[in-house]
């Protein structure tokens, strides 16, 4: 196998098609009625069921990307798959929700490994002056997942029950495991097979840069959420569409960001700037959720026009603040920082809907949209005056 430019492209594809591979947890939702007869559970227990899974992400994604950074990225993400693979199958002989609820924690703490890890694989094999556009294509991975597993599940479902859903489920990780020990590798002069990085896990959390970028990263997960969770709610039972037409705009918006993802990515290459196109769209997010918060009791059809497009470009960022923090890394550190900028994004993105919803209880649809407006402004607020690593070297 070449080490040459056309070999970065198969470090992203096989990267990619692993992150896609651990988005099960969000493709389980397209076939919760049988999950809850499976289990023996209500609306709300199968909800809780499905979002283990994120709970055993989280803890686990600082430790994956310190292994990345000491190890390499090739045997942390094929063991880490081959985790989720063996706990995943596992699952498919359980009938009992609380064991269930356990192997989905599990399993969630090994999927980490790849969110922490082919990250690293793109920022290290990729220049700088396409670094920006692969990390994009990368960070379309979930969605994409996460869209294959809603259409394929059901019919999984039909055919052969709960069993055979986490068996699929179980053979997508093994596959994907095999294909990244089969392709993927450390580019040539680089570190690998446990040689300690020269700065240490503390001091990626020490660093103030990175600190002030994943507090940005967290403060606009909150408008990405709220737009994602809210938006059919807010248009049909506020604005008063029918929930196909509500449904389909949030499916724009979905298309939307993705492409957004992609434009910014290739945006922050010819500009060589992360932090700048960030920080244009962070002031747009807030504009944009202002303006639907003032919109939200006059016409619906304006309160979509400004709705769908801010919505959309809250989910845009990701990719941005992903590179950036792989960037912005104290030497060797790059899936560490990774690490730690995807933790916050996880923690609010948790946090956020039910934070969001309250508020709509509380005090009205209006005043959950200027919550996304506020949030989206603290990250403009968090970004003031943070500069960013000269993009041609990779600190990481």
């Amino acid at each position: 196998m070449g080490s040459g430019p056309r070999y970065r492209w198969v470090v992203l594809i096989v990267g990619t098609a692993a992150q896609a591979a651990t988005a099960y947890f969000l493709g389980l939702a397209a076939v919760t009625p049988a999950l809850r007869e499976h289990f023996g559970l209500g609306v709300a227990g199968v909800g809780v069921l499905i979002g283990l899974a994120s709970a055993g992400l989280i803890p686990t994604l600082m430790a994956w990307g310190s292994a990345a950074d000491r190890f390499g990225e090739r045997w942390v993400m094929a063991s880490g798959l081959l985790g989720a693979s063996a706990t995943l199958g596992v699952l498919a002989l359980v009938d009992d929700a609380i064991a269930a609820g356990v192997l989905l924690v599990v399993a969630g703490a090994f999927g980490a490994s790849v969110n922490a890890a082919s990250g690293r694989a793109v920022l290290t094999w990729f220049p700088a002056t396409g670094r920006g556009t692969a990390m994009a294509i990368r960070q379309t991975a979930v969605p994409l997942g996460a869209a294959v597993a809603a259409v394929a599940l059901p019919a999984i479902a039909d055919a052969g029950g709960v069993p055979a859903v986490f068996a699929a489920l179980s053979a997508t990780c093994l596959a994907a495991g095999a294909a990244v020990a089969a392709f993927i590798r450390e580019p040539p002069g680089r570190r690998a097979g446990g040689a300690r990085p020269a700065a240490r896990a503390r001091e990626v959390l020490a660093d103030r840069r990175l600190q002030r970028l994943s507090l940005a990263g967290l403060l606009l997960v909150v408008p990405q959420f709220l737009g994602s969770v809210f938006l059919v709610e807010v248009l049909h039972g506020a604005a008063g569409f029918s929930l196909a037409v509500a449904g389909g705009l949030l499916g724009l918006t979905q298309v939307l960001g993705a492409a957004g993802r992609l434009a910014n990515g290739a945006w922050s290459d010819r500009v060589g700037s992360r932090l700048g196109p960030l920080r244009i769209v962070a002031v747009a997010v807030a504009a944009g959720f202002a303006l639907s918060a003032v919109l939200r009791p006059g016409p619906g059809v304006l309160l979509a026009a400004a709705l769908v497009p801010a919505a959309a470009l809250a989910i845009s960022w990701n990719g941005l603040v992903f590179t950036a923090a792989g960037e912005l890394a104290p030497e060797g550190r790059a899936a560490t920082a990774m690490a730690m900028s995807n933790t916050a994004n996880y923690a609010a993105g948790a946090a956020a809907p039910a934070v969001g919803g309250l508020v709509a209880d509380l005090a009205g649809w209006s005043a959950m949209l200027a919550m996304g407006a506020l949030a989206a402004l603290g990250a403009v607020l968090a970004l003031r005056h943070l500069v960013e690593s000269s993009a041609e070297a990779l600190p990481g």
